[in-house]
C-alpha cells in the first residue's frame, strides 16, 4: 500500500509542483494549505511534510502539537528561513529539516530515509521459488545470488503483468496487447522472445522453467 503524506503548504505553485511530484513517486498527499484539518488526517498519515510559513498557526506551533499526540509520525519540516536558530527551533520536535529551494529527489530521498527509520517502509514481497519481488519498490531479488535481477522495459511489462494475473493463463494476444498497446499478429515471435531472454534471467534453469509456465498452444502463466 501507498504511504500517506500529509503535507502542508499554503504557496500555491511550490505546493502544486511537491505534491504532483510525491504523486508521480507513488505516494498518497494530503494537501492542506492551513493547519486547521491536519489533526484529522493523522491517523492515516504515514509522515507530515510541513511548511514553517503558514496562515494563521505557524509551522513550529502545527509540528509541535502534532508531534507530541503523534510521536511516532516523522516530521520532515521545509522552509526559506535557513538560520541556525530555525534550524534548531524545528529541530527541537521534528525529524529532519530541509532548507528551499530543494531538489525534489533530495526531498523524496529524506522521506524515505525517515519512512525507514521509524518501520513505516518495511516491505512486503512476494516469493516465487527463489525470486523475492517486492512490488512497491519494483525490485527483483534473487536469493541464490543476493543479487538484484535487472531488466529490460518490455521484460519488465511482460513480468508484472503476469504477476498481476496469478495462476490465470494468459494468452500470447492478451499479453502483446497489455504490453505493446496493439492489436497482436498470429506468427509474430516478439512476445516469445522476449519471454526468453525473460527467461534467461530469472529462471534457475531456462529450459526447465518453474516461474513463467508455458501453456502450449495457448500462452503464459506465473504460478503463486
Amino acid at each position: 500500500m501507498s504511504k500517506q503524506v500529509l503535507y502542508l503548504e499554503d504557496d500555491q505553485e511550490i505546493g502544486r509542483w511537491v505534491s504532483d511530484d510525491l504523486t508521480d513517486r507513488g505516494f498518497r498527499v494530503i494537501w492542506l494549505t492551513s493547519g486547521e484539518q491536519a489533526a484529522n488526517h493523522m491517523p492515516d498519515t504515514d509522515l507530515v511534510l510541513l511548511d514553517v510559513m503558514l496562515p494563521g498557526l505557524d509551522g513550529f506551533s502545527i509540528g509541535q502539537r502534532l508531534k507530541k499526540e503523534y510521536p511516532d509520525t516523522p516530521v520532515l519540516m521545509i522552509s526559506a528561513r535557513s538560520s541556525i536558530e530555525d534550524k534548531l527551533q524545528g529541530l527541537q520536535f521534528a525529524d529532519d529539516y530541509v532548507t528551499k529551494p530543494f531538489h525534489p529527489d533530495e526531498l523524496a530521498a529524506r522521506i524515505e530515509v525517515l519512512l525507514r527509520r521509524y518501520g513505516k517502509m518495511t516491505p512486503s514481497f512476494l516469493q516465487l521459488g527463489h525470486l523475492h519481488i517486492y512490488p512497491e519498490e519494483n525490485r527483483f531479488l534473487d536469493t541464490q545470488t543476493g543479487g538484484d535481477i535487472v531488466l529490460t522495459g518490455k521484460q519488465f511489462q511482460i513480468f508484472t503483468y503476469l504477476l498481476r494475473h496469478p495462476n490465470q493463463v494468459l494468452t500470447k494476444e492478451q499479453i502483446y496487447e497489455a504490453v505493446w498497446g496493439e492489436p497482436y499478429l498470429e506468427g509474430d515471435k516478439t512476445l516469445m522472445v522476449h519471454i526468453r531472454y525473460l527467461r534467461e534471467k530469472i529462471e534457475r534453469d531456462p529450459g526447465n522453467p518453474e516461474i513463467i509456465e508455458t501453456i502450449r498452444g495457448i500462452g503464459y502463466r506465473v504460478r503463486s
